[in-house]
C-alpha cells in the first residue's frame, strides 16, 4: 500500500524546546469553512496553545486561525476553543497519562492528510531551565561541526 501524503503546515518548534515529547497522537480538528481555508493557507499560529480535557472530548484552545480575506460578514472567531476528533479509547489513556503523571498535551504539528486537517498533539513534560541550555550547547556544537565539515571539503 502506497505512503499516505501528507503536507506539514506548520511545526510547533518551541513545544520542542521548552518539552521533552513522550508521545503522539493524531487527532482532527471541527473547523469551519472559512478557518479550513486560513490553515490551508498557513495563516494560523500555536504560540501558547494547549489540548484542555473536558467530559465531552478534548479541546484546542489558544490556537489563532486568521480570518479569511475573502470571506463575507459570516467569518470566523479567530480565537475560539475548537474540538478535537479523537476516539474515547484514546481519550480514556491520555486522560489516565495526564492526571497520573503530571503531564499535559500540546499541539505540535498541523497538517493535511488525505485533504482533512489533522493536528498531532504531544503528551509532554516540562523541561528544567538546565535541560534548555543543555539542549542550545548541543545544538550550537552540531552547527559548529556541520560548518567546520563544509569548508574541510572545499
Amino acid at each position: 500500500m502506497a505512503k499516505e501524503a501528507i503536507k506539514i503546515l506548520q511545526t510547533n518548534r518551541k513545544a520542542y524546546f521548552n518539552y521533552e515529547v513522550i508521545e503522539d497522537f493524531e487527532a482532527g480538528i471541527a473547523l469551519v469553512g472559512t478557518e479550513v481555508k486560513s490553515v490551508r493557507s498557513s495563516r494560523f499560529s500555536f504560540a501558547d496553545s494547549y489540548v484542555k480535557i473536558t467530559p465531552k472530548g478534548l479541546v484546542l484552545v489558544g490556537l489563532h486561525i486568521s480570518k479569511y480575506a475573502h470571506a463575507s460578514t459570516f467569518n470566523h472567531d479567530p480565537d475560539r476553543d475548537r474540538n478535537l476528533l479523537v476516539h474515547k479509547h484514546e481519550i480514556k489513556r491520555i486522560k489516565r497519562q495526564v492526571d497520573e503523571k503530571g503531564m499535559t498535551l500540546i499541539p505540535t504539528q498541523v497538517y493535511l492528510k488525505r485533504g482533512l486537517v489533522k493536528v498531532r498533539i504531544s503528551l509532554c513534560r516540562g523541561k528544567q531551565e538546565h535541560d534548555k541550555r543543555h539542549a542550545i550547547k548541543e545544538r550550537d556544537m552540531k552547527r559548529d561541526l556541520r560548518r567546520e565539515l563544509k569548508n574541510f571539503n572545499r
